[in-house]
C-alpha cells in the first residue's frame, strides 16, 4: 500500500489582501497575517460554520466568507479530500499547488492554543498517491481519498462482516470483564477498540495496519500484537480460566440477575446453578422467580433463554406481537428494532416500537395492558414486567450517553408455538411443543418515534457515540426523546431518522451499517 500525500494542486498566484474582499472586514485583530482560511459548510451547516468562522476570528484568524485565491487553507469536517475537490469542481474553482485541504481537527487544535499550530498527518486531507483515476473534469487529480476514521461510531460504517473477528472477540471478553468487575474505564478501553475494528474493510495482518486508527492505545495494541504473534491472547487465556468471570457469566445467564446478585452469589461460595437452585435459604425477585422451577426440577425456561432467538423465530414474534396490537389499535404502527433491525440473524431478545398517530392519551396508556392481557387469557404469557410511562414533553434530554429512556414498556417471556415458525425449526427442547421468548415491547408518543427508533435500534456502541458526538461536536443533548439544540435553546424536531443525522451534520448511515 503506498502511503497516503498531501493534496497539492496546480499552480496558485498569489494576490494581495484586499480589504475589500469577504471575509476581510471583521473588526477583530488579525494575528496571523500568513494564513486565510475558509470553512466548508458542506456537511457542516450553517450554525456550526458561523460559530467556528467568529471563534477563529476572534483568535486572531483571518477567515473568508466566501473562497478566493488568498485562501491558503481550507478546512473540511465529515469530509475526503476527493468531497472537497470535486465540491472545488461544482463550483469552477481550480486548487492550488500551495493549498492546504485540512480536517477540523487542525483548527480546533488551533483554537486550544490560541494559535495555528503544526499541520500533521491526522490533520491533512489525503489521497493515495497509487490511484490513477482522475477526479471527473480534473488535470491528473487521484481521486479515491483515504478515507480518515473517526473516533465516533456514528461516523463509521459498520457491518456484519467482521474482518477482525479475531481481535474484536478478544476484546469483548476483555470487556465483559472489565464490566463484571465494574471497571468502567478500562471496559470503554475494550469496547471502543473492538468498535473500531470492526468497522474495517480489511484484515489487519501487521502493525503497520494499525497506525492512524483511532481507539487503539498502548494497552489494545499490545493485545493486538500479542494476538498477531502467537494467535491468540494471554490475557485473554487468563481471563477465560479465572474463576470470578466464569462464575459472573454463567449466572448473569439467568434472567434477572445482575452484578449484585452474581457478587452476592460469587461471594456466597456458590459457582454452579444447581448449588443455587438447591440452596433453600435463597429469596429470589419477581423476574428470577419467572426462571425457576415450580419445585425442584430446576430453571424453568433457563435453556430456552439462554440459547439465540433465530430471525425465523423473531419473524414469527413479530407476527403475534402486530396480530395483538391491532387488535386494540389498528393503526398502530409496530417495528421491529434491535439487532434483528440492524440485520442480524440471531439475537437474544426481540425488541419493538409501538407508536400511533391516532390513538388519544388514554389509548395509548392502555395498549400494553389489553395486549399482555390479551396473551394471557390464551396462555401465551410466561412473565410480564410492566413498567408505566413517566415521559413529560419539553424535558431536556439526558446527559449521560447509557440513560434509559421513559417510555411505557413491558419485559416479557412468550410462549411461542412450533407451528408459528416459518421456514426453519424452532430451537424448542425435545419433547415441547414450544419455546420461551424474551419480547421487549415499547409505546412511544408519536412526536418521538424518530428518536424512539433511532435508540432502540442500537448498537450499544453506535448509540453511545451518537449522543457523545451531538454533546462534544455539535452542542447538542440527543437520548430517545428528542434532540436539543443548547445554542439555539430549542428542541429540533423530526420526522425520520435521517432528519435527525441531518440536525447532527452527519450523513445517514442505514440500520444495517450500524453493527458498532
Amino acid at each position: 500500500m503506498d502511503s497516503p500525500q498531501a493534496v497539492h494542486l496546480g499552480p496558485r498566484k498569489k494576490r494581495p489582501r484586499q480589504m475589500g474582499t469577504s471575509g476581510a472586514t471583521t473588526p477583530h485583530d488579525i494575528r496571523f497575517q500568513d494564513l486565510v482560511l475558509f470553512i466548508l459548510e458542506k456537511k457542516m451547516g450553517t450554525t456550526r460554520r458561523a460559530f467556528l468562522m467568529e471563534l477563529a476570528r476572534r483568535k486572531g484568524f483571518r477567515v473568508e466568507n466566501e473562497l478566493s485565491d488568498s485562501v491558503t487553507h481550507i478546512v473540511a469536517e465529515n469530509n475526503s479530500a476527493s468531497d472537497v475537490l470535486e465540491w472545488l469542481q461544482l463550483q469552477n474553482i481550480k486548487a492550488s499547488s500551495e493549498l492546504e485541504l485540512l480536517d477540523i481537527s487542525w483548527l480546533i487544535d488551533c483554537m486550544g492554543a490560541g494559535k495555528p499550530v503544526e499541520m500533521t498527518g491526522r490533520h491533512q486531507l489525503v489521497v493515495r498517491s497509487s490511484s490513477l483515476s482522475p477526479v471527473p473534469g480534473s488535470q491528473n487529480v487521484p481521486a479515491p481519498a483515504v478515507q480518515k476514521i473517526s473516533q465516533y461510531a456514528c461516523q463509521r460504517r459498520t457491518t456484519l462482516n467482521n474482518h477482525n473477528q479475531l481481535f474484536t472477540d478478544a476484546f469483548d471478553i476483555l470487556a465483559e470483564n472489565d464490566e463484571f468487575r465494574e471497571n468502567e474505564g478500562s471496559c470503554l478501553v475494550f469496547m471502543r477498540a473492538a468498535s473500531v475494528l470492526k468497522s474495517l474493510p480489511f484484515p489487519i495482518i501487521s502493525m503497520k495496519d494499525t497506525e492512524g486508527l483511532p481507539c487503539l492505545g498502548d494497552k489494545v495494541k499490545c493485545i493486538i500484537e500479542g494476538i498477531i504473534e502467537d494467535g491468540e491472547s494471554s490475557e485473554v487465556k487468563a481471563v477465560l480460566n479465572d474463576e470470578r468471570y466464569k462464575s459472573f457469566k454463567l449466572f448473569t445467564s439467568v434472567f434477572g440477575v445482575g452484578l449484585k446478585t452474581a457478587e452476592k452469589w460469587f461471594r456466597m461460595g456458590f459457582r454452579t446453578l444447581s448449588k443455587i437452585k438447591s440452596d433453600k435459604s435463597l429469596k429470589f425477585t419477581h423476574m428470577q422467580k419467572a426462571g425457576l422451577s415450580n419445585g425442584l426440577s430446576g430453571f424453568l425456561y433457563y435453556e430456552d433463554l439462554v440459547s439465540c432467538v433465530n430471525r425465523a423465530e423473531a419473524e414469527a414474534i413479530s407476527v403475534l406481537v402486530k396480530e395483538a396490537v391491532a387488535t386494540f389499535l389498528p393503526d398502530a404502527l409496530v417495528t421491529m428494532t434491535g439487532g434483528f433491525r440492524r440485520g442480524k440473524m440471531t439475537g437474544h431478545d426481540v425488541d419493538f416500537l409501538i407508536t400511533s398517530s391516532e390513538a388519544t392519551e388514554e389509548e395509548e396508556q392502555q395498549l400494553l395492558h389489553k395486549v399482555t392481557d390479551f396473551w394471557r387469557q390464551q396462555g401465551l404469557l410466561l412473565y410480564c414486567d410492566l413498567i408505566e410511562s413517566t415521559f413529560e414533553k419539553f424535558k431536556l434530554p439526558s446527559r449521560k450517553v447509557d440513560a434509559l429512556d421513559h417510555f411505557q414498556k413491558c419485559f416479557l417471556i412468550l410462549k411461542l408455538h412450533h407451528g408459528r415458525v416459518r421456514g426453519e425449526q424452532s430451537g424448542q427442547q425435545e419433547g415441547k411443543g414450544w419455546k420461551a421468548i424474551r419480547v421487549d415491547l415499547v409505546m412511544c408518543p408519536y412526536e418521538c418515534r424518530a428518536f424512539a427508533l433511532l435508540g432502540w435500534t442500537g448498537s450499544r456502541q453506535f448509540e453511545r457515540d451518537l449522543r457523545r458526538y451531538a454533546t462534544h461536536e455539535r452542542k447538542m443533548i440527543l437520548d430517545n426523546h428528542a434532540l436539543y439544540d443548547k445554542t439555539k435553546r430549542a428542541f429540533l424536531e423530526a420526522e425520520s431518522e435521517e432528519e435527525i443525522f441531518a440536525h447532527l451534520g452527519l450523513d445517514y448511515i442505514e440500520p444495517w451499517e450500524r453493527n458498532a
